[in-house]
């Protein structure tokens, strides 16, 4: 039987009842913005250990769009005993119903978001080059696009590794 998902006022309902609400974002999303009353359990963390909610009677996971909760309803619904729920919409439907969330804008992108900024911005650089200074640039883009699929294909990304290393993200 698939989980139920709430509607953002409705948990905020489930809440005010003695529910909980769980992100399971990673977290450098949840540092930069995230929903005061959640407690902030990293979908990894779940995994490898099911038994951090068995005390909760009432769980609603969440995260930005609602779309990884979707995909890992199994596993989050074996984490708690009682009712789980999935905010529908995630983080992003929260803030759309005008529901309040803290913001730390001092914190960096969340580190996929800056990989898909460095990438796409060596993509338009090798390929402006190419057609306008020497078609040799070509091989930056094409440099770039094999390491995205390696990254794919492999769960390796050397670019992220690098962007952790980076002063804005220590």
């Amino acid at each position: 039987m698939p989980m139920k998902t709430l509607a953002p006022h409705a948990v905020h309902q489930h809440l005010s009842q003695g529910a909980i609400l769980v992100d399971i974002r990673s977290a450098d999303e949840y540092a930069r913005e995230h929903i005061r009353e959640a407690r902030h359990i990293p979908l990894d963390q779940l995994k490898a250990d099911t038994t951090q909610l068995s005390g909760e009677t009432a769980v609603v996971f969440h995260c930005r769009s609602g779309h990884r909760t979707q995909m890992n309803a199994e596993i989050l619904k074996a984490c708690v005993p009682g009712e789980s729920y999935l905010l529908e919409g995630g983080l992003d439907a929260w803030k759309q119903a005008g529901l309040p969330v803290t913001r730390d804008a001092s914190q960096p992108l969340e580190l996929q978001r800056q990989v898909q900024i460095v990438a796409g911005s060596m993509v338009v650089l090798g390929t402006v080059l190419g057609a306008t200074v020497s078609p040799g640039f070509l091989l930056l883009a094409g440099l770039v696009g094999a390491g995205l699929v390696f990254a794919g294909v492999s769960g390796f990304c050397g670019l992220a590794r690098l962007l952790m290393k980076m002063p804005w993200n220590k």
